[in-house]
């Protein structure tokens, strides 16, 4: 073959190449414009119409004179509304459901003053900016897009559902925003620590599931009952507080917990009665549930059983003999320091 002849075939390859380079561009850029399309397919508004609204009404009951009827429950959930702006009218609603839509924005909604219970889960939501309704007492927004708790303040309001959003602070969970709050729920977030929950009626927390690794301004929850923290980084306890009075059930279910001694700061709990621990470090060495109860002796149920008569019996006695090993180290380390350095002859 002449050089020439060579030269040719090398061409023709390289040109080859550069259509099949070119036929992939095109076949890629091909897929992403049908993806967009069929985002923008998606994303078609659908407006709440007048027979969604037939099907979905229901609860009639005398309105506020008592001289007239009205619906006050409004279930339209799975409907992939996109618009509710024919809610505005629907003032004597009490109960309402649009859970499972594409909604982004519902200032539809600002008008519904007599609302008890709004549930909005599973929507495209990235904040909440109602105004405050006086007598809203459940309000449910797990996944959405929510980043932050800022414009959520209900005087009313006594459970929060928050879950599988991607808020990664606590800020704004004062009581002056949110008086009444008895639970909150906020599992699968991105919160680190519980630096900002201010809410001394809280009855129920629950954070599974974040990237927490610090408890931070517990010591206000004197009224809190339960706290779930399961699935999440924490290996220190500090946080807990004698102020804590009522606290009797603490889930830290596949933390990082692996030293018993961190134990000992859940002591000052009076009430603290239920622990589970499951899935940490601690759980898995022997002497797991004595250890347990060795620093927590009013404790009742670890995980899933009682502690029975015969193990609350021996932890009384391993506390015993540790107390007595201490003294001992104590008063040896106290003879030292009094007879001081041997004197020369």
């Amino acid at each position: 073959m002449s050089e020439e002849e060579s030269e040719h075939d090398e061409t023709e390859e390289v040109e080859a190449e550069n259509k099949s380079e070119h036929e992939g561009d095109d076949e890629e850029a091909k897929s992403e414009h049908t993806e967009d399309e069929a985002e923008e397919e998606a994303r078609e508004e659908v407006q709440l119409t007048d027979e969604i609204i037939a099907q979905s009404l229901s609860l009639l009951a005398k309105t506020g004179n008592g001289l007239a009827h009205a619906y006050t429950r409004m279930e339209a959930s799975n409907r992939n509304l996109t618009d509710i702006v024919r809610l505005e009218p629907f003032i004597h609603l009490r109960f309402i459901d649009l859970s499972n839509n594409r909604l982004r924005t519902v200032n539809s909604l600002n008008r519904l003053k007599f609302l008890l219970t709004l549930k909005l889960d599973s929507n495209e939501l990235s904040t909440f900016d109602l105004p405050q309704f006086p007598y809203l007492q459940t309000l449910s927004l797990s996944n959405n897009r929510i980043r932050s708790v800022t414009g959520i303040e209900q005087p009313r309001l006594e459970i929060l559902n928050l879950n599988h959003n991607q808020i990664d602070a606590c800020a704004g969970l004062e009581q002056s925003k949110l008086p009444n709050l008895i639970t909150l729920e906020m599992r699968e977030n991105r919160l680190t620590t519980t630096k900002g929950i201010s809410l001394p009626n809280l009855k129920n927390i629950f954070l599974a599931a974040n990237n927490l690794t610090q408890l931070e301004d517990l010591n206000a929850l004197s009224r809190l009952t339960t706290l779930h923290l399961r699935d999440n980084k924490l290996e220190v306890l500090n946080g807990f507080s004698e102020n804590m009075k009522q606290l009797q059930y603490v889930n830290l279910r596949a933390n990082n917990v692996s030293d018993p001694e961190e134990l000992k700061k859940m002591a000052v709990l009076p009430l603290l009665r239920a622990l589970v621990l499951l899935e940490t470090p601690l759980s898995e060495t022997d002497s797991y549930r004595m250890e347990v109860l060795v620093a927590l002796d009013k404790l009742e149920r670890l995980d899933k059983d009682q502690f029975n008569e015969d193990e609350k019996h021996d932890a009384q006695e391993e506390q015993k003999r540790r107390a007595e090993e201490n003294r001992e180290a104590a008063a040896g380390a106290s003879s030292k320091l009094e007879g001081g350095p041997d004197d020369e002859p």
